[in-house]
């Protein structure tokens, strides 16, 4: 979807259709957050002034490079994880068999489109420890930049959250359904902590 033009993608986001949703929104998020990482690092290598740090900066936009593709991927892989669901909703449900085979159908769908929010989670966060990085090693003409990142990134992480936590209030299993809330819960702490830092290292920097 992200190869679509961006105002494409703003139109088709828009539109009454199911996808992209708030999943693959975050997930496009995510990777503009992961891209201004890549600009502040392009913007340090090079630079008489960062040659110590050079090494550093390099692998982390490779790193970022790497991210900001698999969110890329993650937008249409949200999507494609919705689709399930959005058929389970529709199952018949007037026997007794027909209402079992739907419950059924629809645990899995739940699940499934649980997975993906929590993989755009863990990916972003690994966006957010690369910014951490470029706020303490990266050019200092492009901080602002970094404290932009870091706030896309956390509207990131919140928003694919909330694809977990509508889908897992409706799971029966509520032991599996607990664990992903669980392990979300934790992905918003760290980075949570890792954006109030960077943040603050950024006003520090540029005020």
């Amino acid at each position: 979807m992200l190869e679509k033009k961006t105002t494409e993608f703003l139109e088709v986001l828009s539109s009454a259709e199911p996808v992209p949703g708030g999943g693959g929104a975050s997930a496009a998020v995510g990777a503009f957050a992961a891209a201004l990482g890549m600009m502040v690092a392009n913007l340090t290598i090079g630079k008489k002034r960062y040659r110590d740090v050079e090494e550093e900066v390099q692998a982390a936009r490779n790193r970022l490079e790497d991210i900001r593709n698999r969110l890329t991927v993650l937008v249409d892989k949200d999507a494609e994880a919705f689709a399930p669901l959005s058929r389970a909703y529709g199952l018949p449900k007037e026997t007794e068999e027909q209402r079992q085979e739907k419950e059924r159908i629809m645990e899995q769908a739940l699940y499934e489109a649980s997975v993906v929010p929590m993989e755009i989670m863990e990916t972003v966060t690994e966006a957010m420890r690369e910014l951490e990085l470029l706020g303490e090693k990266g050019s200092r003409l492009a901080l602002s930049d970094v404290g932009v990142g870091i706030l896309f990134a956390q509207a990131a992480l919140k928003g694919a959250s909330l694809n977990i936590f509508i889908n897992t209030k409706l799971m029966k299993n509520r032991e599996r359904a607990e664990k992903l809330n669980a392990q979300a819960e934790e992905l918003i702490r760290t980075g949570s902590s890792l954006k109030e830092k960077i943040y603050r290292g950024v006003l520090a920097g540029i005020k």
